[in-house]
């Protein structure tokens, strides 16, 4: 039997996101658009299928609807028989309260897992942006004799502080050290330049898992997050390894993005327009599947020089229309449709968005069903910004419409 075959997946998709607020006002953090056609999770789930993981729990909570929508459409008709990528929702069958932390998800969802025959569970994150092939590091877990693995990725010092939890291994990767987002992290034993960030990727054996998952509920002190508190009681205990990244995109530089605050959010979308990005979306070795809308070709219209439809460095989804005007640099989403002597720059738009005759847009996020009026202005008077929209630290602006009761497709 593959290796893969004896282990399960679970995938924390249950944030309530709130440092990537107001995008997350509507829809939980792994369904926030990305990539023009992409949800955040299908970078995760595409992982999952890309290393033959095909048995997969996703853990919901906060506004789920979307993202359950979007799983159940475009992930669950490709499984086979045995084979599944499932949503579960809070049932609080084993406690009274939501989700408390990462742990307590999985500990809430005990009796699912174990109620597949699994030798190994993978915990996955659905907010990261990466390619990673899960079966060189259960590979490594099994070669090891592992009880529990946590992968890694080499960061500098400064990127790490305060950030993400880093561990320190001996020389066979063994973890003899972990501190969770110290001010001054200890530098890495194979690169002394850098520090073993922490992935939020977890391999454990299920024999010990469920365990740790009861003990840790029992904690009254605990915080009930694996990182915080799962690590640090049980690397001295048990055989816990580091798995050291291996990016499967290939470019020779290690690719991988939190996008847990809006301005990583937005330098992630904006990493995908270079003309060579470190993480393509067009790579056929290691391809990002999704769920897509069937909608008509883009198109662009009028080619006369003060009144020119064209899009540069830029990615734009399906049924969108550039009618006149400048689209540069930005990550457009579905049915947008950018009017006469607009300039868009450097910008995020997502589905279903009208940008009116000569408005200017720069440096911004404009959430879906936002209607812009003709002669908008946003990114160039921050003052006058400042007073209409959210105003990231790096200077992008975020636009939502009006809050509804209605819900909406994306």
């Amino acid at each position: 039997m593959s290796l893969m075959r004896q282990a399960i997946g679970v995938l924390l998709a249950g944030g309530q996101g709130e440092r990537l607020w107001p995008l997350t006002r509507d829809r939980a953090k792994p369904a926030v658009p990305f990539g023009g056609v992409y949800r955040i999770i299908d970078v995760t789930l595409s992982n999952c299928i890309n290393s033959d993981l095909r048995r997969v729990f996703v853990l919901t909570q906060y506004k789920a609807l979307s993202l359950n929508r979007h799983v159940r459409r475009g992930w669950s008709p490709i499984m086979g028989l045995g084979e599944f990528i499932e949503v579960l929702p809070p049932k609080m069958r084993v406690s009274a309260n939501w989700y408390l932390g990462t742990e307590d998800a999985v500990y809430q969802n005990i009796y699912s897992i174990g109620s597949e025959r699994s030798s190994y569970v993978l915990v996955l994150s659905g907010d990261h942006i990466y390619k990673m092939n899960y079966q060189r590091m259960l590979q490594q877990h099994v070669d090891a004799g592992a009880d529990v693995t946590a992968a890694t990725i080499e960061m500098a010092p400064e990127e790490a502080a305060n950030r993400f939890g880093v561990l320190e291994t001996d020389e066979h990767w063994r973890i003899i050290g972990f501190e969770e987002k110290p001010a001054k992290p200890k530098p890495s034993r194979a690169n002394p330049a850098k520090v073993n960030a922490s992935m939020g990727v977890y391999v454990f054996n299920t024999q010990l898992l469920i365990p740790i998952l009861i003990a840790d509920a029992e904690d009254l002190n605990s915080t009930h997050d694996f990182g915080r508190d799962i690590l640090p009681k049980i690397f001295s205990k048990y055989r816990v390894f580091a798995y050291n990244f291996v990016d499967e995109g290939q470019t020779g530089e290690l690719y991988w993005r939190d996008v847990g605050t809006v301005d990583a959010y937005y330098e992630a979308n904006m990493d995908l327009v270079a003309v060579t990005p470190v993480f393509n979306l067009y790579d056929k070795n290691w391809p990002l599947r999704t769920w897509q809308h069937q909608y008509p070709p883009v198109k662009f219209v009028f080619a006369d020089p003060d009144r020119l439809g064209v899009a540069m460095d830029s990615i734009v989804a399906g049924g969108s229309i550039i009618s006149g005007g400048r689209v540069k640099r930005s990550v457009l989403g579905y049915d947008v449709r950018v009017n006469s002597y607009c300039e868009v720059e450097n910008s995020i738009i997502f589905n279903h968005v009208n940008i009116g005759r000569y408005a200017r847009i720069r440096n911004a996020i404009i959430d879906r069903h936002v209607n812009l009026p003709e002669h908008t202005e946003i990114g160039y008077n921050l003052a006058a910004d400042k007073k209409l929209y959210q105003i990231t630290d790096a200077g992008v602006r975020v636009v939502v419409r009006e809050e509804s009761m209605l819900e909406e497709p994306e």
